[in-house]
């Protein structure tokens, strides 16, 4: 993976949070102050979804989600690769389904207003195909990545750990 996306990725997905995080101490403040920001909320929602298909990505493509490996572990190496393959490929055909009906969904949405924001509704809904492809390419990147490797290495899973800043 480019390290140039790599550091867009984690770039964008720490300004959104910074966003949000911002956004919603200043409603609590304002509110405080008895004057909400109505608007704030909803926007703090919208970014929220951008987020959790950013970070999903990133932790899919970096094989850091959780997982259950108590019966995949006593596998030859050659069987796991298969069974991570038939998984890949049922959780693309999920998420196409996914995708295809997030965007009818969008349609559906785009006159709609999301709440006191003044903006389309469609901001919201159109998270889930977009985020539905990068989880899609993640996963093929992943498949296609296993199966041009003959290291076992591939399936151990990340160890919880900070990265360093030249590793973004």
């Amino acid at each position: 993976m480019p390290q140039l996306y790599r550091r867009a990725e984690f770039a964008v997905g720490a300004t959104i949070l910074a966003v949000i995080t911002g956004l919603v101490f200043v409603a609590a403040v304002m509110r405080f102050f008895g004057q909400p920001l109505i608007w704030s909320v909803d926007m703090a929602q919208l970014l929220f979804i951008w987020l959790c298909f950013i970070g999903a990505t990133r932790a899919l493509r970096e094989r850091a989600h959780l997982g259950v490996d108590l019966l995949i572990r006593f596998l030859p190496f050659a069987a796991r690769r298969w069974v991570e393959t038939v998984i890949a490929l049922a959780t693309l055909v999920f998420l196409g389904i996914l995708a295809w009906q997030g965007y009818g969904l969008t349609m559906m949405n785009l006159e709609r207003q999301f709440g006191d924001s003044g903006l389309s509704y469609a901001w919201v809904t159109i998270a889930v195909p977009v985020g539905c492809v990068l989880l899609s390419v993640a996963i093929v990147r992943n498949l296609v990545q296993s199966w041009r490797s003959a290291d076992e290495l591939i399936f151990a899973r990340n160890p919880v750990r900070e990265t360093a800043p030249s590793e973004l």
